[in-house]
């Protein structure tokens, strides 16, 4: 009996093993820290793979220790990174469609923001992800605004001479329009930019402002407030085909994970602002509202910079375009 019960044991701790053995890891990169909201979006959709015991575990590389942040899209459409939360411009090289998710003036607020994302305007974009073989898990939106190392950013006029550095092509055409210098980076290495003097102003979402401690480095803090200029989407992408390769179970449990973080994301990016005017107080930095003739002055200069130039060098540009701004 005592035999018996030994060999049924073996046995079972031989077939638990192979389950752990064969369960399929997928490796999901992301640039930053673990505080961060869409580390924290990563972390729901891990977590509901690993509650749901479907033989899945989602191993996350955050703080760019698996690719460069700029760098992500390329191995994720070879199958070679399974999973990135990614700011879609840094991809506007190989898909100029997808500059238009980081252009001045387009997204209102969160709510407009959300609507952009169940909007043909973005199945459109999906539809050229497809062809690169990724798709999206998770949509969300993040708000942003400006800061200045020695002033306060709020007008055209603000940048005029400023070493500068925008997220996207889009931005950074505008920006050129007003006056300034561009340089070209991604929001992780705006910090030691601003330290070491080859930036003097800077924008990009709050929640980066916040997650690399920009508030260390400069005098003045324009947010996302009521008016808000700046806004990108930052998805949550996998590869298409190794979603495809999952079981059913495991499908499921990746959009449940989903679904969940989609909606903690939409909640948390409105609070992203707020928490960051909070943070940069605390850190005595000056805040600087823009008011809405500001943000006409920069909507004007971007519709003869931004819009202009996307509608021109972009297949389908004007059409884009078009679709983005049906969305009311």
């Amino acid at each position: 009996m005592k035999l018996r019960t030994s060999a049924s044991v073996s046995l079972l701790a031989m077939f638990i093993c192979t389950g752990w053995a064969n369960a399929k890891e997928l490796r999901l990169s992301h640039q930053w820290s673990s505080k961060d909201v869409r580390h924290q979006v990563a972390q729901i959709v891990a977590d509901e793979v690993q509650n749901s015991n479907v033989d899945l575990e989602i191993k996350i590389f955050g703080s760019k220790s698996l690719f460069k942040p700029r760098e992500q899209y390329k191995p994720l459409s070879r199958g070679q990174l399974d999973m990135t939360v990614f700011p879609l411009s840094y991809a506007g090289g190989q898909r100029p469609a997808f500059n238009l998710t980081l252009m001045p003036g387009l997204v209102k607020n969160h709510d407009h923001a959300a609507r952009l994302s169940q909007s043909p305007f973005m199945e459109a974009l999906e539809a050229q992800m497809a062809e690169d073989d990724v798709m999206v898990l998770v949509h969300g939106y993040l708000a942003g605004g400006f800061v200045g190392k020695d002033k306060c950013i709020t007008k055209p006029a603000d940048v005029q001479g400023l070493q500068t550095r925008a997220a996207g092509k889009s931005f950074e055409q505008m920006l050129v329009g007003a006056g300034a210098s561009i340089a070209s980076m991604a929001s992780s290495e705006i910090y030691s930019a601003m330290q070491t003097g080859v930036l003097d102003a800077a924008n990009t979402s709050s929640a980066s402002f916040v997650s690399y401690r920009i508030f260390e480095q400069v005098k003045c803090y324009t947010p996302a407030a009521d008016i808000a200029l700046w806004f990108l989407y930052q998805p949550l992408l996998m590869n298409k085909s190794t979603f495809e390769s999952l079981n059913v179970a495991q499908q499921d449990a990746l959009l449940r994970g989903a679904a969940k973080a989609q909606a903690f994301y939409q909640s948390e990016a409105k609070k992203q602002d707020a928490k960051s005017v909070e943070i940069f107080k605390e850190a005595n930095v000056e805040i600087a509202e823009m008011t809405p003739e500001d943000f006409k002055a920069w909507q004007e200069i971007a519709t003869e910079t931004s819009y202009k130039q996307f509608v021109e060098s972009v297949p389908n540009g004007q059409a884009l375009l078009d679709m983005a701004l049906a969305v009311e």
